[in-house]
């Protein structure tokens, strides 16, 4: 996640309520694979003051996360919330620790319970603000559920080893997997929490959050790696989670062996994108444009990227583990149309189909929870109903139908509008269908098509409807995201 300020030009430029271009003919050659998928659809969960239990969405929201049963969900307890996020809060003295995790277990405990044992990533990102050296002392409010964005300050540690930060997150991974740790002073703190956690992500967003360099970020890596794998052997550790792509020496630096200690892990890398209108204020169907355009080129950067880790640490998997869109505070003050939200679904789809083909392992939706005051744009809940939105609902039908290990097939047809993909799956025959634009598309199917199931403008904040086929054709509404069964 990432604080965001763009100024822009506001004017009208509508393009709304485009007719049905000609009928779009797909075939598909079911003996033909193009690749052997390796790619895993699942989300990100941001801490934020709805995830707590006195939280009208609480029971919604986890039933949801339960209900979609994907590996790889990312946990990050955010800066903003520090009192969830930070587990010592004040620097210990010669004679008293500070560790407080109130606020930080019951959220956790909530994600674990609702994972069942399929993987996780955690990133309990924030670093204690007394490790940085800072103006003054950082403040931090009574109110564990008041936004602190001033919470992230400093860009030089204290203690300029890395020691201190690595010590405080062996404790804190002990706490979560080994059932306590024996703090600075020697005293043992008891958590009774035994949790298998598969991934740990060290740091978010460093090149925003604390605004530090690859160079000292490997070197923070490292400390914090060998202290938590002295604790949890069996954990394996994500690096980089940079916000902005678009600086190769992150890769060509982090991802080199010879640049860490000997013995280091390079289990995995993450970074992010969000896309965003280039003009704020307009109909949402202008958006569909740079949303669009600004994923093809952040493609681009990821086949550079990949290439970066091919060459220097192959056996590294790839965790694009933020994927969504920002709309700004400012744009519709906190009441977002519903067609949005099938656009955002719409977006995610075809980022996953590509990342696929491209041979990404981990495609992350950000995130479960947003809302008015915390970037409600990037929400798959609805924070009033308490129901997943249709951003949920299409990660849901990606993730019921495709996976690593399916077959893509070779295919044509497809238009400027839709995007189609086969899929020879354990389940059966699948062709992916996405509509990037506002307006009604017909399509003539290949032979064999059975059934539809499909999230679009009419679901709202519904599960993927489901009919049959008739005749071979279909109709897809604006923003539609369909799986086609095959017999």
């Amino acid at each position: 996640m990432r604080t965001v300020k763009i100024l822009c030009v506001a004017f009208s430029l509508a393009i709304t309520g485009r007719a049905a271009a000609q009928e779009t003919t797909i075939a598909i050659h079911w003996d033909k694979t193009l690749r052997v998928s390796n790619t895993t659809p699942t989300l990100q969960v941001v801490y934020n003051p709805m995830l707590r239990e006195n939280s009208p969405i609480f029971k919604g929201t986890f039933g949801a996360l339960k209900d979609l049963g994907a590996s790889y969900v990312r946990y990050v307890p955010w800066f903003p919330y520090p009192r969830a996020a930070v587990a010592e809060l004040k620097a210990p003295t010669s004679s008293q620790t500070f560790w407080d995790f109130s606020y930080a277990d019951p959220a956790m405990a909530a994600v674990m319970q609702a994972q069942e044992g399929r993987s996780v990533v955690i990133n309990f990102s924030t670093t204690p603000a007394w490790m940085w050296k800072t103006e003054k002392p950082v403040a931090v409010d009574s109110d564990p559920d008041l936004v602190n964005w001033n919470y992230n300050q400093g860009r030089e540690l204290v203690d300029t080893t890395g020691r201190q930060v690595a010590d405080y997150y062996a404790r804190l991974i002990g706490w979560y997997t080994q059932g306590g740790f024996t703090d600075e002073l020697g005293k043992l703190h008891s958590s009774g929490h035994h949790y298998t956690i598969d991934y740990w992500e060290v740091l978010n967003e460093p090149d925003l959050e604390h605004n530090i360099t690859p160079q000292a970020y490997t070197r923070l890596y490292d400390a914090i790696v060998t202290a938590m794998h002295k604790v949890s052997p069996s954990t394996k550790f994500t690096g980089i989670s940079v916000a902005y792509e678009h600086n190769p020496e992150w890769f060509e630096y982090f991802l080199n062996p010879a640049n860490h200690r000997p013995g280091i892990p390079l289990d995995a890398i993450s970074y992010h994108f969000y896309g965003r209108p280039t003009i704020i204020n307009l109909p949402i169907s202008n958006y569909q444009y740079s949303f669009f355009d600004q994923a093809n080129a952040f493609l681009d950067r990821v086949r550079y990227i990949e290439a970066i880790r091919k060459r220097l640490s192959p056996a590294t998997m790839t965790q694009i583990n933020e994927i969504g869109n920002i709309l700004l505070d400012q744009d519709y003050k906190g009441v977002i149309p519903p067609t949005y939200w099938n656009l955002a679904g719409a977006m995610y789809a075809y980022l996953y189909l590509e990342l696929t083909k491209i041979g990404v392992d981990v495609v992350g939706e950000s995130q479960l929870v947003g809302y008015p005051t915390q970037f409600p744009d990037v929400s798959m809940m609805n924070w009033k109903s308490a129901k997943p939105n249709a951003r949920y609902w299409v990660l849901k039908l990606l993730h019921d139908n495709l996976g690593p290990g399916d077959e893509l097939k070779g295919g044509s047809g497809g238009s400027e509008s839709i995007v189609a993909q086969a899929f020879a799956t354990k389940k059966g025959r699948r062709l992916l269908l996405i509509n990037k634009y506002d307006r009604d598309e017909a399509i003539k199917l290949p032979d064999g098509a059975q059934w539809i199931s499909y999230v679009d403008e009419s679901t709202g904040d519904g599960p993927a409807a489901t009919r049959p086929v008739a005749g071979g054709r279909i109709t897809l509404k604006p923003y539609t995201v369909a799986i086609v069964e095959f017999n």
